[in-house]
């Protein structure tokens, strides 16, 4: 048990400190790879890594603020209100389609939505040069959004981060740097959000959590590595960082895919 810990540690470790970099958050890489492993059903898989990011964006979030980092407030609180909301309805729809269907299914359904999501970010940020930004101005806009990118989030259990970063540059025209610092904010809300339903709805008795204490550790670590690397990169070496995880993502999702199917 001890050397599972010890994993379980290291897999957060790293996830956070890619996700506090990229702005991805994290879950985006702990949840596909705790669903390869199988030592935990699907919904205890998704509260440890709702927890385990809401601590890494708590320190990420905090530490970019103190340092007075380029986060443009006036969208990125409407962001965070619109998360709110939509993270309570991915959670809703979650725990909805889990009750009809079976978990293996859920999981395929998972996987292949955020397979297919990373595959057409990916192509965007390769070619985003080439690509007009819309630079939405409304301050319509920020809630709408954020309430779509948290339902996301909170539904597939990863924290909202490739969706975010993408559709923070192509929407408002960010840098990739100011893109990550605004989702890390848009994630933090938004896990807030499933948590307390979580809270209020079945409780965090129902869920086996001997590891978490593990895995907060490791997100602790990572928020903090993470955002201190990230002080020192360019803004191509973001988008790198952004790309490389996203390939890594995708393959692990492909995996999960076809382990799934095969146990159907």
């Amino acid at each position: 048990m001890f050397k599972i810990n010890i994993l379980y540690f290291l897999i957060t470790l790293f996830a956070t400190t890619l996700g506090s970099i990229s702005g991805m958050g994290g879950g985006v890489i702990i949840k596909p790879v705790l669903d390869a492993f199988g030592h935990y059903d699907i919904e205890t898989i998704s509260v440890l890594s709702s927890i385990s990011v809401f601590l890494m964006c708590l320190i990420s979030v905090s530490k970019k603020i103190r340092a007075c980092n380029d986060i443009k407030l006036n969208i990125a609180i409407p962001l965070s209100f619109g998360a709110i909301g939509g993270g309570y309805c991915g959670n809703y729809i979650f725990e909805t389609v889990l009750e009809n269907q079976n978990a293996n299914i859920v999981k395929i359904i998972q996987n292949s939505l955020l397979g297919l999501m990373l595959a057409v970010i990916f192509i965007y940020m390769l070619n985003k040069d080439q690509i007009n930004s819309l630079n939405l101005k409304s301050k319509f806009w920020p809630i709408t959004i954020g309430f779509f990118l948290g339902m996301i989030s909170s539904f597939l259990g990863i924290g909202g981060g490739p969706v975010n970063v993408g559709a923070f540059v192509f929407l408002f025209g960010y840098s990739a740097k100011t893109a990550s610092s605004a989702s890390l904010i848009t994630i933090l809300f938004s896990q807030i959000s499933k948590l307390l339903s979580v809270f209020l709805g079945t409780g965090f008795g129902a869920y086996d959590l001997t590891v978490l204490p593990y895995m907060l550790i490791g997100a602790a670590t990572g928020g903090f590595l993470g955002s201190e690397i990230c002080k020192s990169l360019s803004e191509k070496n973001i988008v790198l960082f952004f790309n490389i995880t996203q390939i890594l993502i995708f393959l692990i999702c492909m995996l999960n895919i076809y382990v799934t199917i095969r146990f159907i």
